[in-house]
C-alpha cells in the first residue's frame, strides 16, 4: 500500500509540474526559430529550435499547455502570431528595436534573444513595447497599397535615370509629372539617343499603366469594404490612397483612448530627453508606419499650399511657419501632419461632418457677442 501511495504522490507532483505556469520566448528566423521555455520560478525548462513553417509549429506547440508566448516583430511575426493566438496562446509581439537588452546586447544570439524575450514577458509584457498586428484581411488589402508604392518607387527611379542619361549628353527631357513621362517625350532628342532610351521609357509607361490599375482597385476596395474612408476624404488634401492607408494601418479606431495618441502612433511627436532643467527641442520620433507618415506629410504640403482652400488647419500651420527661424516651414509641415492625423481619427470615430473653418467662425461669433 505504501508503494502505491508513493506512485500516486509522484504522479500528482508530475501533474502539478505540468500545470505550473510557463512562459515561452521565440526568436523568429527565416528558416528556423529558437525557443526557450521558462518554468514558474524562472528556470529554463527547455530550449530548442523549430522550422519556421506552419506544420512544424503546430507539431511543436500544439500539444503544449496554453501559456504566454513572446515573439519578435518581423517578416514572419504576423502569421505566426495569428496562428498561435488561434491555438489559444497569449501572444506578445515585441518591438525589439525598443528593447535595449535585445537590440544593443553585446552577447547577441538567437538562443539568448529567445531567453531574454521569455524573461521579459514573464516579468512584465509592457517591457517589450508590444505591438499589435492587423488582421489577415487588413494585411491583404494593405498589400495592394504596398505594391503600388513599390511601383511608384520603381517608376521614379526609371524617370530619374532617363533624365540623368540625357542630361549627360547635353540634352534634356521636357519637364512633366512622372505619370506623363513616356516615349512621346523624346521628340526633341537625336535619333540614336531615342533608340537607346526607348526601352527605359516604355518601361515607365508600363509602370504607369499598372499604377493606374491599382488606383482603380484601391477605389473599389475603399468604396465596398471601408466606407468610413469617405469621412476622411472630407479634408482637403486627403484622397482615397491616404484615407485607405490611414484606416488599414490603424485598423481599429477604438484602440486609442484619445485622438491625440494617433500623432504619437505614427511617429510625428517630438522626441523627449528631459533631464533637470534641460528640455532640448528634438526631432520627431519617426516610430510607427513610415509610409503612412510620408503620406500625411504630403497631405500637409497640399493643405499649406498657396492656392489651397482656407481652413483652420491651414491658418494654424501658416501662423506657425511665420514665427521665423531657419526651419520654421519644415516644423510647420510636420506639425500640420500630426494635427491632420488627430483630425482624421476624430472624424473616423465620431462620424462627424467636417467643417473647415469651425474654430475660426466660433471665435468670430464670440468676438461679436462680446
Amino acid at each position: 500500500m505504501k508503494k502505491n501511495s508513493k506512485v500516486k504522490q509522484s504522479r500528482k507532483r508530475a501533474t502539478a509540474r505540468k500545470e505550473e505556469p510557463i512562459t515561452i520566448g521565440r526568436d523568429l528566423g527565416d528558416r528556423t526559430s529558437r525557443y526557450c521555455v521558462l518554468g514558474a520560478q524562472g528556470e529554463v525548462v527547455k530550449e530548442g529550435s523549430v522550422s519556421t513553417t506552419r506544420k512544424a509549429m503546430l507539431e511543436k506547440f500544439g500539444p503544449m499547455p496554453r501559456c504566454r508566448i513572446a515573439i519578435e516583430v518581423g517578416t514572419h511575426s504576423p502569421w505566426v502570431s495569428r496562428m498561435l493566438s488561434g491555438l489559444g496562446f497569449e501572444v506578445i509581439v515585441a518591438n525589439a528595436r525598443q528593447v535595449q537588452l535585445i537590440s544593443a546586447s553585446s552577447r547577441k544570439s538567437d538562443r539568448i534573444d529567445a531567453q531574454t524575450l521569455a524573461r521579459l514577458a514573464r516579468a512584465d509584457p509592457q517591457l517589450l513595447r508590444p505591438i499589435r498586428h492587423r488582421s489577415e484581411q487588413g494585411q491583404s488589402d494593405l498589400l495592394t497599397i504596398r505594391m503600388r508604392a513599390a511601383l511608384v518607387e520603381l517608376r521614379t527611379s526609371a524617370v530619374n535615370s532617363a533624365r540623368g542619361f540625357v542630361k549627360a549628353t547635353g540634352e534634356r527631357l521636357p519637364a512633366c509629372d512622372a505619370d506623363q513621362m513616356g516615349v512621346d517625350k523624346m521628340d526633341a532628342l537625336p535619333q540614336p539617343m531615342r533608340e537607346q532610351l526607348k526601352p527605359l521609357l516604355e518601361t515607365v509607361e508600363a509602370l504607369t499603366e499598372k499604377i493606374h490599375q491599382l488606383d482603380t482597385t484601391l477605389e473599389q476596395i475603399a468604396r465596398t469594404q471601408y466606407p468610413e474612408t469617405e469621412l476622411l476624404q472630407q479634408v482637403s488634401g486627403v484622397g482615397t490612397l491616404i484615407a485607405l492607408t490611414f484606416v488599414l494601418t490603424l485598423e481599429d479606431g477604438q484602440r486609442f483612448q484619445k485622438s491625440r495618441d494617433v500623432g504619437c502612433y505614427v511617429g510625428l511627436r517630438p522626441r523627449q530627453s528631459e533631464s533637470g532643467q534641460s528640455q532640448p527641442q528634438l526631432r520627431i520620433s519617426k516610430e510607427g508606419d513610415r509610409y503612412l507618415r510620408s503620406l500625411l506629410v504630403q497631405a500637409s504640403h497640399c493643405i499649406l499650399r498657396r492656392r489651397g482652400p482656407d481652413t483652420d488647419l491651414k491658418r494654424w500651420g501658416l501662423k506657425l511657419a511665420e514665427r521665423g527661424g531657419k526651419n520654421a516651414k519644415k516644423r510647420a509641415i510636420v506639425a500640420v501632419a500630426r494635427k491632420l492625423a488627430v483630425l482624421l481619427h476624430r472624424l473616423w470615430v465620431g462620424g462627424e461632418v467636417y467643417e473647415p473653418l469651425r474654430h475660426s467662425q466660433a471665435a468670430a461669433r464670440s468676438r461679436q457677442a462680446a
